[in-house]
């Protein structure tokens, strides 16, 4: 039986954060030093030395956060405001909105370094560092809510894309990091079995051959090619991560084999976590995860209010 768009979206946002929280106690190890994939649960075996222990097992971090965020924000203004998804970042930063418990506990770099300019006075849209040596996956990680939200075209879902990651991450290498992983999502959403290359395709019609969007994707991200992938927290690496383990049947392998690639194991897990959510459906979702997810507050009625907009559109 076919999943229903609910299914699917709910699966996306509850898929992120359970990848997002399921990955956090193992962030920062080698893949050798992991337990292997049956034991990689919330709650780490007692041998293994668990990263950020003073965490409550089932915590999201800053991923889950800002996706959070985003969505609250896209809601109020029922567009995208960076200006106000600014502001949100900042409120996170300072006093832990979206954070479970108001707890914040994992801050990237470079969004740290573009909230700072914002509290200066910087505008949202000039805050982003743009250089090549500022790609890393946090805009990557909490894109996720402008593919379930929006239902314009996809070139302006393309656009909105690079405007959301230029709030942090201003490079263009990010920026079509970010726009292909929303029609990847998207065409995840309508059922298609050939997403990623459907998603590549409609990229491609949008930016054209002669473009630097597109010559910045095709030689950075290489989509034609078996894609491998490290774990590590630069976005090119993030995304073909995310591809290779994609190719896992179910949401629960999908997500194991993101945290068992090591490195930045929790947002590897929320990318990946929330396309497998949606290709999968929310039924997918082991249940002993859901039952130890923490902060489920936050979330339900941004989602209840987010199945009822894309009904009201459909």
């Amino acid at each position: 039986m076919a999943l229903t768009q609910e299914e699917r979206i709910s699966g996306g946002l509850w898929g992120l954060l359970i990848g997002d929280a399921l990955g956090v106690p193992y962030e920062f190890h080698s893949p050798h030093d992991l337990p292997p994939l049956s034991q990689l649960e919330m709650q780490p075996p007692l041998y293994f030395e668990r990263s950020h222990e003073q965490i409550p097992i089932g915590t999201w971090s800053d991923d889950g956060a800002q996706v959070l965020i985003l969505l609250a924000s896209l809601q109020r203004h029922n567009e995208l405001n960076l200006e106000d998804f600014g502001k949100g970042l900042v409120d996170w930063y300072e006093s832990g909105y979206m954070a479970v418990g108001s707890h914040v506990f994992d801050v990237g770099i470079q969004t740290a370094e573009a909230i700072r300019l914002m509290m200066q006075g910087v505008p949202a849209q000039e805050a982003g560092p743009k250089s090549e040596y500022k790609n890393g996956n946090g805009s990557l990680m909490r894109v996720l809510p402008l593919a379930l939200w929006h239902r314009g075209t996809d070139e302006e879902l393309v656009k909105w894309a690079h405007l959301q990651s230029q709030v942090t991450h201003g490079h263009l290498r990010s920026k079509v990091c970010c726009a292909v992983y929303c029609l990847w999502a998207r065409r995840l959403l309508a059922g298609s079995t050939y997403a990623w290359a459907e998603a590549v395709k409609i990229l491609h019609g949008i930016y054209g051959d002669a473009s630097p969007e597109w010559a910045e994707f095709a030689w950075h991200v290489r989509p034609d090619q078996e894609p491998t992938g490290s774990g590590s927290g630069y976005v090119v690496d993030s995304l073909n991560s995310v591809r290779k383990v994609m190719q896992a049947s179910t949401y629960e392998q999908v997500v194991k084999q993101a945290i068992a690639l090591g490195h930045d194991t929790d947002t590897t897990a929320c990318i990946a976590g929330g396309l497998a959510g949606i290709r999968d459906g929310v039924e997918a979702i082991p249940t002993r995860w859901m039952q130890v997810l923490r902060g489920q507050e936050l979330v339900k009625l941004l989602l209840a209010k987010l199945l009822q907009t894309k009904s009201d559109k459909a």
